[in-house]
């Protein structure tokens, strides 16, 4: 945002940074709820068979928390239109994932943005971009902000 009292997006706007440290128990729930089976995120054994250092955070999980960064920013009055990722390097229970966005492109209705995600090592493990729209209110659900 602007930061001068205006709600509107501007190019070169990076929002605030969020920092995650997945655990293998949100792993195994992520896994759940997504009916994702692949043991590779909720195996220790297996995934060391796969010749990995543990279990795996899934690319879904990877993405839904790139996203956070700007939908947190702009808020429930916007609403994804169109996002693509692509997962550079693998990120495991204990890493510390940090997720970045800056705005690239954004007028008084619509936003595109580019995000990053890296590990403690600095590492990039996702790289994406996202297109946000501005919502009417009269299309937002007002139990719920959308």
């Amino acid at each position: 945002m602007t930061g001068a009292g205006d709600d509107r997006p501007v190019a070169g706007a990076q929002p605030a940074e969020l920092v995650v440290v997945p655990t293998a128990l949100q792993l195994f729930r992520y896994s759940a709820v997504t009916w994702n089976s692949h043991r590779i995120h909720y195996d220790p054994a297996y995934a060391a068979a796969e010749g990995h250092r543990g279990v795996l955070v899934q690319s879904h999980l990877h993405a839904a928390l790139a996203l956070r960064v700007m939908t947190e920013y702009l808020g429930p009055a916007w609403r994804v239109t169109a996002f693509g990722y692509r997962i550079r390097h693998p990120a495991a229970p204990g890493d510390t994932l940090r997720f970045r966005g800056t705005v690239v492109e954004a007028d008084d209705d619509h936003v595109r943005a580019e995000l990053t995600e890296h590990n403690q090592d600095d590492v990039r493990c996702l790289e994406g971009t996202v297109e946000l729209e501005r919502v009417e209110p009269e299309r937002m659900d007002p139990e719920h902000g959308r």
